[in-house]
């Protein structure tokens, strides 16, 4: 940049070099007006005067122009100056942009040659060679040529995506920490991986991990993106449900069969961005620089502050210098920043609202995720189908166990296993057949003592379940006998005298009757004659009986 302040096209004492380029571009335009009036007959003195008043030069001049474009040159004539050449441009590439470096080649060259009694080239000075550098040169060029690839990329321009719906697509990325934090009384530089809604800034998810992460923090930060809640008081807030895309960079973690699992079973795709292109997923690239300023630079042991030394050494040696804090307290404090950053923070992309805020205000449906499916599919799976036996569930060279497996284990069950990888305090046991969930279960041989407690309660629980069905089972089949007070056979308790019998066959055939009986098998009677009846009804009813008859019928019907 340097070299372009240096850089002055000028066309009179002290003009900017934009008026210049002004000046040459109002000339051409006007040679073109002019020429047009000239060819059609319509020149006049009082054209060139305008012309030459506008662009602020004599009037002679603007005759030289208009007699050069009749001649098919309408712009200034270009000097012959020294040019950079492709075999100039890879000597200043070998030798890093060192332009005197290249110069002396030149100039080695040249006397060799002259020596030699061969044709000398022509050897322009140093400063002809940095002017056509910088007029040959671009900024991005110049930059290469002593940054190379990375260099040039800062001068590059880069294209925005429109801005979409929220849930339209998530960016995710790892994030290198560059805060030291005690664990376990060693220095360590945590990670943190998460995911952010690139319509609303808003982060759904987050995980930490105290050293490179792996597929383990991914699966845990999508659980929590994904999971949500109405209440904005439950454990995650009302971000997150089902995202239509979901953009990586080409991270082995990323693009491994467990997270393209996970994300396939909720038929999201995922995008994988090629490698080292962080303009591509500018939402998470941009929140990462914004955590850094904004959080990372104001906690203690930040490695990127300013500091007064002169050579690098040891931080723990530095006096003054802040102790470092705890793996808990550093993630307390992020979680704390990712909260402020969804609910109090504030973007100009957004209108100045929150991006909780532009969250709410977007009216497209969220799609929420069985949390069943959730805790099933965010988990790894070997492949590989297992037999539930009395030592429990062999996993990994050790045996896993769950209270829920009593009474299980010699069926002989087929169980799947999934887990979270690097995570074997704890795996997830699965039907084999119906996919159900079955529970828990933990390491045989590292049970704690609760773990321990759960299982005695349920042995002591299956124990009372089992006593309680033999008792029952013995009270429905004893036979007990009546008391006696004479020399006679006992009486069995429960069962009917013969009367009793009679009685209750009784009512029994008589609900059988009553429900086989058919209300339109006797006619109702006709009506009298003095009633309007229609023939039509009339002709259904049977005639009337005489009233002695009918009371006989009725009297044996008593009967």
């Amino acid at each position: 940049m340097a070299g372009l302040d240096r850089l002055k096209v000028t066309g009179a004492v002290g003009e900017p070099a934009f008026v210049a380029g002004e000046r040459l571009l109002g000339r051409e335009q006007a040679v073109s007006r002019l020429l047009a009036l000239d060819g059609r007959g319509e020149l006049t003195t009082e054209h060139a005067e305008l012309v030459a008043s506008s662009v602020r030069v004599s009037l002679r001049t603007v005759w030289r122009w208009v007699e050069a474009g009749r001649q098919g040159r309408t712009g200034p004539v270009e000097r012959d100056r020294f040019r950079i050449t492709d075999e100039l441009h890879g000597r200043l590439v070998a030798w890093c942009g060192n332009a005197a470096a290249v110069h002396r080649d030149l100039v080695r060259e040249a006397e060799r040659a002259r020596a030699e009694g061969q044709q000398v080239p022509d050897v322009p000075s140093l400063a002809t060679l940095h002017r056509a550098i910088r007029l040959d040169l671009t900024p991005g060029q110049r930059a290469a040529l002593a940054g190379g690839e990375p260099a040039r990329r800062r001068h590059d321009v880069h294209l925005r995506r429109p801005r979409q719906w929220r849930n339209a697509c998530w960016e995710a990325d790892h994030k290198h920490v560059p805060v030291e934090v005690l664990l376990d009384g060693e220095s360590v530089f945590p990670w943190v991986t998460w995911f952010i809604d690139c319509a609303t800034e808003v982060i759904p998810g987050a995980a930490i991990t105290p050293h490179q992460p792996s597929r383990d923090a991914i699966l845990a930060a999508l659980r929590v993106a994904l999971s949500r809640d109405e209440d904005p008081t439950g454990p995650y807030g009302p971000i997150g449900g089902l995202p239509s895309l979901v953009r990586i960079d080409r991270g082995a973690d990323f693009l491994s069969a467990t997270v393209s699992d996970a994300l396939g079973h909720f038929a999201v795709p995922v995008q994988d961005l090629p490698a080292y292109r962080p303009d591509l997923k500018g939402s998470i690239e941009n929140l990462n620089r914004c955590a850094e300023r904004m959080h990372f630079a104001s906690l203690p042991r930040y490695t990127h502050a300013p500091s007064m030394r002169l050579r690098p050494g040891a931080r723990s040696k530095q006096t003054g210098e802040a102790a470092p804090l705890s793996f808990a307290e550093f993630v307390r404090l992020l979680l704390e920043w990712i909260t402020w950053w969804n609910t109090e923070h504030t973007s100009q992309a957004l209108d100045g609202r929150t991006p909780l805020e532009a969250w709410r205000a977007d009216a497209t449906p969220i799609e929420d995720v069985d949390r069943e499916l959730l805790h099933r599919f965010t988990l790894a799976d070997d492949g590989r189908t297992r037999t539930l036996t009395a030592s429990g569930v062999r996993w990994g060279k050790r045996y896993y166990v769950g209270e829920w497996m009593h009474g299980e284990a010699e069926a002989g069950l087929k169980v799947r296993v999934r887990f979270i990888p690097h995570h074997d305090h704890e795996i997830e046991v699965f039907d084999a057949v119906s996919g159900k969930y079955l529970g828990p279960a933990h390491p045989s041989d590292a049970a704690t003592d609760e773990q321990r407690r759960a299982h005695r309660r349920r042995k002591a629980a299956e124990k009372r379940r089992l006593a309680r069905a033999m008792s029952a089972a013995a009270e429905q089949t004893r036979t007990r006998y009546a008391a006696v007070t004479e020399a006679e056979a006992p009486r069995q308790l429960g069962v009917l005298s013969e009367a009793e019998v009679e009685r209750a066959a009784e009512r029994e055939r008589i609900a059988d009757a009553a429900s086989l009986a058919l209300p339109d098998l006797i006619p109702p009677a006709a009506p009298p004659d003095d009633w309007a009846t229609p023939a039509s009804l009339r002709a259904k009813c049977r005639p009337a009986e005489p009233s002695g008859r009918a009371d006989d019928e009725m009297r044996g019907a008593e009967r």
